[in-house]
Parts: structure tokens; sequence; C-alpha cells
């Protein structure tokens, strides 16, 4: 706001009225015979009054015109401050009218983002339902592969296992003939199989005649009584095996008491009547 500068009242022709009418009244009463008859004496009242009120008046038209001033500066102020009013108020208006707009197009966007949220959370939910059934479908390949496998395995244990016994009947055979040449040919290729077998993780336990007879860690042959208490091995048909430190198959054994005519047969030079126990391997999970 601009400062604007306050109208002065020029004093001194009031002074100088003043100054006149205190020197007329005290002409008048030098010039009048003594004591002062009525007229003179008004005179000089009149004079004096009116000199006092010409040096009092600059005074008070001075304070009518400040008063009018400040009056006019107040108002004047008053109107600037309406008017920044109500540039104010167009501009809250103008801010209102920017606020809706801004409201409205966040409406909008929320409105999109939620609908943008549905549908991450239909496609999550989708894939999820994709995934599910695919880690089942893989899951029962993995299964099915893995039973493959297994039975596999059990197939190719038996067939390795059947192989050895033949050559353990084999070994045997060549012992009970007596030929040593033929006896220690047979020794080193069973040696040489099991060594190879050993690498896989196919380990034979051969039974030793004369230990002690454990239900747990031998295997009679088929159609033979139990052994009474104590009793010890005799004789070892075949040897167990274990696959990866897993129990396939307890050693063959004949115990005391449990020799007849089937140990006849059982002990017999030919592989091919040999019986072959059920393997107990179940594979490895």
């Amino acid at each position: 706001m601009t400062q604007r500068a306050k109208p002065q009242l020029p004093k001194w022709p009031f002074f100088a009225a003043d100054i006149l009418l205190l020197g007329l009244a005290a002409w008048i009463v030098h010039q009048g015979a003594k004591p002062l008859s009525m007229w003179p004496l008004l005179s000089v009242l009149g004079c004096t009054a009116f000199g006092a009120w010409m040096s009092i008046l600059p005074f008070l038209t001075q304070y009518r015109a400040d008063l009018k001033f400040a009056e006019a500066d107040k108002l004047a102020n008053t109107v600037e401050k309406l008017n920044n009013l109500r540039t104010f108020t167009n501009q809250i208006s103008f801010a209102t009218a920017q606020w809706q707009n801004i409201q409205e197009n966040s409406n909008k966007t929320v409105h999109a983002a939620k609908e943008i949220a549905d549908r991450i959370t239909a496609d999550a939910q989708a894939f999820s339902e994709f995934m599910l059934k695919a880690n089942d479908a893989e899951k029962a390949h993995l299964r099915l592969q893995n039973e493959k496998l297994r039975r596999g395995e059990g197939e190719w244990l038996q067939l390795i296992v059947h192989l050895l016994d033949h050559i353990y009947a084999l070994q045997q055979a060549a012992v009970r003939s007596g030929q040593q040449n033929v006896i220690v040919q047979l020794t080193q290729f069973q040696s040489a199989c099991r060594e190879v077998v050993r690498r896989v993780g196919l380990v034979p336990v051969d039974a030793k005649v004369g230990e002690p007879y454990d239900e747990k860690a031998h295997l009679l042959p088929e159609g033979h009584p139990a052994p009474v208490s104590d009793a010890k091995v005799t004789q070892a048909l075949a040897p167990g095996y274990t696959f990866q430190g897993q129990r396939v198959r307890n050693p063959l054994v004949v115990a005391k008491g449990t020799e007849g005519p089937a140990t006849a047969a059982i002990v017999d030079s030919k592989p091919q009547t040999e019986p072959q126990p059920q393997l107990e391997f179940e594979g490895k999970e």
C-alpha cells in the first residue's frame, strides 16, 4: 500500500490575524478614556476573544482534516483489503474448481487402479492354478518315472543277484570237484564279478560255516523247518546281498538239524536246479 502525505494547513495567516486583533484591543485600551465605557470594553473583549479563536482555529481545522484523512485512509485500506479479499476469494474458487477436477481424476485413477489390481489378482490366481496343475502333473510324471526306475532297479538287482548266485554255484561245484585249476579260475572269476558289482553298491555277504544261526541274519530254503535253538550254520547255499547299505537278501544257509533230502538237491552242482529266494529289496526312496 502506498503511503500518502497528510495535507498541511498554513497557520501564519491565523497567527497574523490574532496579532492584529490583540494589537487592536491594546490600541483601544490605550486611546480610550479611563475607565473604559461599555462599547470600548466590549470591543476589547471581542477583539481578544476573536483573536484567541483565530489562534485555536488552525489547530481545530488541522485536526478535522487529519481526522478525515485518517478516515479516508482507513476507508482506502478497507477497500484495498476488500479487493484483496475478492482476489483471494477468486483464488479460492479457482482452487476449489481445480480440487474438484483433481478429485474426479483421482477417483478415475483409483477406479482404474482397482480394475488393474483385480485383473492382476485374477491373473495371479489363474497362474497359481496353472502352476499347481503343472506341478501336480510334474509330480505325477516324476512319481511315475521314479516307480519305473525303482522297478527297473529291482529287476536289474534280481538279474545281477541271479547271475551271482549261478557264479557262486559254479564256484562251489568246482570246490566239490577237487580240480585245483578249475577252483582257482572260478574263484578269480567270482571275485572279479563281485568287484564289478561292488562298484555300483551291490556287496555280497557270505555266511560262515559254524557260526550261530540268526533268523534275522540268515535265510533258510523254502520247505525247511526252523532249526532248534543254539543251531549253527552247517552249509552256505547262497550269499546274501546289500545294495548301497540297504539289505537286499540274507545269506541262504542250512542250519544244524535241517539237513535232509532237500539239501542234496540244493547243493547239486547244476546251477539251473538251485532254488531262487524272493528278493526283499523294495528300492530306495
